[in-house]
């Protein structure tokens, strides 16, 4: 009987809460519940300290975290020729956060502009390639290269950006380049770089068009003086250490230019690294006695041998394409 009472006056208590009837209320609770139960005062003040004390780890937000990232990159300034800049427009030059704001700001200045103009105003097929703020555009006709070189200029000026002027140019390139080149009476179809390789109007073995890419020359010598300059610090390390550091730097380097028609450019990589290697362990000692065919040996055991790991662009084309 005490339960059932005692169950009917809690029932009633809240019944009176829920009806705004302040005749009748229950208890309040003890300070120790309200110090577990925040109420909405209590909440509208931890929203105030956001702004008020940001370090606070409980109160904040991933796209908090991600403004204030992009507050501090600005804020950190950049050091070009050993002198100190700060602004506040802009991202710094080599930052992580520039190529991420590069993507978002592109997509909408030139992606969507890009997708639009091609459905309205070109006459053939059009290709768009573009990482960060590198763009490679194919055409199928010429007059729609030079009309939509002029209208990418006068877009990107209606935004505050310009062409780089020695990077961009109009070329011949394609299946179909070399005959009409040699019916002129000129030389073979000029080449570009995109994305750390060179790209080449070439032949297959059977004579047929085929597209070459080649690791850019400047960029495999300037990873090799990192090298270098990386091993002569790794010196006096063992030789399982340095095969272990080559080891990944080599895989690393294979994984990103083991593409078709690029085998002969890593081996040369793969050559030079080995020489380096050689260099390195005769300057340990005077009495040193390393060969070549001992550290052919050793490098067998650690450097991975050259092979194409990527398949060809048309293999991968027909994957997302299926026709």
């Amino acid at each position: 009987m005490h339960r059932r009472r005692d169950r009917r006056r809690r029932l009633r208590a809240v019944a009176d809460a829920s009806s705004g009837n302040p005749s009748r209320r229950p208890r309040q609770a003890s300070s120790d519940s309200q110090d577990r139960r925040p109420s909405l005062a209590a909440l509208r003040a931890a929203r105030d300290e956001l702004h008020v004390q940001p370090q606070r780890p409980e109160f904040r937000t991933r796209a908090q975290d991600q403004q204030d990232a992009f507050c501090e990159s600005r804020s950190q300034g950049v050091l070009e020729e050993g002198e100190w800049s700060v602004s506040a427009e802009g991202t710094p030059q080599g930052a992580v956060i520039s190529p991420l704001l590069a993507n978002v700001y592109l997509h909408y200045v030139f992606d969507l502009w890009a997708k639009q103009w091609r459905g309205r105003e070109a006459t053939g097929n059009v290709i768009v390639v573009r990482y960060a703020d590198d763009i490679v555009v194919g055409f199928e006709h010429e007059a729609d290269a030079r009309r939509f070189w002029d209208a990418m200029r006068t877009r990107f000026e209606q935004f505050g950006l310009e062409l780089h002027g020695e990077k961009t140019r109009l070329l011949e390139f394609g299946r179909h380049a070399a005959g009409r080149r040699q019916r002129r009476g000129l030389g073979k179809p000029e080449t570009f770089t995109f994305l750390g390789f060179m790209f080449i109007c070439g032949r297959s073995r059977r004579g047929a068009f085929l597209l070459h890419r080649k690791t850019r020359v400047d960029r495999m010598r300037a990873r090799l003086q990192e090298i270098k300059r990386t091993l002569r610090k790794r010196m006096h390390a063992t030789i399982p250490e340095q095969g272990k550091w080559l080891k990944s730097v080599v895989t690393g380097y294979c994984a990103y230019h083991a593409v078709p028609t690029n085998i002969r450019a890593f081996g040369r990589f793969r050559y030079h690294v080995m020489r380096l290697w050689l260099r390195t362990l005769r300057r340990r000692s005077q009495k040193d006695k390393m060969t070549w065919a001992r550290l052919s040996k050793i490098a067998g055991d650690w450097l991975p041998t050259p092979r194409i790991l990527h398949p060809w662009p048309s293999e991968r084309f027909a994957v997302k394409h299926p026709r």
